[in-house]
């Protein structure tokens, strides 16, 4: 087994072939503070059905648990899906998997990458918020947290980001794939 250089991050490789897999994650631990408003409009909504006599209104109040109810599955399951990142750059494709259940995911083959660049500091400002995001002018993101990311320039000339721990490595092992093979000696 390969033992890690002085600058690289232990666990970075994969064990079977050390300089064939990369992987990073990001976290974002302020999303879970979205998550407990969510789940306390879920909690809400359902102690307003469960406590409530129902002969003051039933249309309003049905509207008032299905409501919150309704708004506290969006926050939870929305939040929860952005709880962290992790990217896996292999030979062939880089893939993005947000959350525990690795939804949503974007899997994009090297071959239609032109160069990837290192940000420094991308911010959900940048881009409207946290999540999944797509701005015209400056392509697709994956934001969970604010920090430095990866930036992929595609072929089309579109870009992908996507914020994640240890960045500058990710852009070195996917420059390294994109290195055109050597033809062979010239005469």
């Amino acid at each position: 087994m390969r033992k890690p250089a002085a600058d690289e991050h232990p666990g970075r490789r994969s064990s079977a072939h050390a300089s064939d897999i990369w992987t990073g994650r990001a976290h974002n631990r302020v999303q879970w503070l979205l998550a407990l408003g969510g789940f306390a409009c879920l909690a809400l909504g359902i102690e307003l059905a469960v406590d409530n006599s129902w002969a003051t209104g039933i249309a309003a109040l049905a509207m008032s648990v299905v409501g919150l109810i309704a708004v506290g599955l969006l926050i939870l399951f929305g939040t929860l899906a952005f709880l962290h990142v992790a990217v896996k750059v292999d030979k062939d494709h880089l893939e993005v998997r947000c959350g525990h259940v690795g939804l949503p995911r974007r899997r994009i083959p090297l071959a239609h990458v032109v160069d990837a660049a290192f940000a420094p500091r991308v911010t959900p400002r940048q881009w409207g918020g946290w999540g999944y995001r797509w701005r015209p002018e400056i392509g697709t993101a994956v934001v969970v947290r604010r920090g430095e990311g990866l930036v992929l320039i595609l072929g089309d000339g579109r870009k992908f980001t996507v914020t994640v721990d240890d960045a500058e490595s990710a852009v070195r092992h996917i420059r390294d794939r994109l290195k055109p093979t050597p033809a062979g000696p010239v005469l």
